[in-house]
């Protein structure tokens, strides 16, 4: 299991020009094939038990990552909340996080009274258990989009979305990271560019 804990240029200059927006962040895992197998991965739960690995991922308001873990297929997400936090706070982050959003599969009391002891005790997490509607609704996402939006735009990279790296030094787990960092690099800067051209006529 390995953690982001270091800022990269990219994120810090985002940050200055545009700034990180920590009102509301929201943390999901993404999970991927890795048919090479390796450090940090595992047989799939969802893909007949084929090697895979996960990403798990902390979003700011704008989408942006602001922390991440990765471990094999086979790793609840509640098991990469914690590292995934603890690389936020590396990141001097942590503490400005004001609402913290998590999907229904991180509704577990120990994972409530974990999150207070980190002193997110502004928690949004969609309950287990809740009946469906009788009628159709639109889904109700609320603000875990952002990750989904981001885990989205990090599945758009063919190694990320489908590890094959097959020399034993490239499986390991400081790779998958540094694809993981070039992937962020190319996310932030083109939303750097997207805010320079914001007032741009064409």
């Amino acid at each position: 299991m390995g953690g982001w804990r270091t800022r990269s240029p990219s994120s810090e200059a985002f940050d200055r020009i545009v700034g990180l927006d920590l009102s509301e962040v929201a943390v999901d895992g993404s999970l991927h094939k890795a048919p090479c197998g390796g450090e940090d991965t595992g047989p799939s739960p969802t893909d007949r038990a084929k090697m895979g690995w996960k990403w798990s991922v902390a979003s700011d308001r704008h989408d942006v990552p602001v922390g991440w873990a990765t471990d094999g297929a086979n790793r609840h997400d509640v098991r990469l909340l914690e590292p995934t936090l603890q690389a936020v706070a590396h990141n001097r982050l942590l503490a400005d996080v004001e609402t913290l959003h998590l999907d229904r599969g991180y509704d577990y009391p120990v994972v409530r009274d974990r999150l207070a002891a980190l002193g997110l005790r502004d928690v949004c997490i969609q309950r287990r258990g809740t009946k469906a509607p009788s009628t159709r609704q639109p889904m109700r996402l609320g603000l875990r989009w952002i990750v989904e939006s981001t885990n989205s735009w990090l599945s758009n990279y063919g190694q990320l979305r489908r590890n094959t790296d097959r020399r034993s030094a490239h499986r390991r787990s400081a790779h998958r990271h540094a694809a993981l960092c070039l992937a962020t690099t190319v996310l932030i800067v083109g939303k750097l560019l997207n805010y320079r051209d914001r007032w741009s006529p064409h």
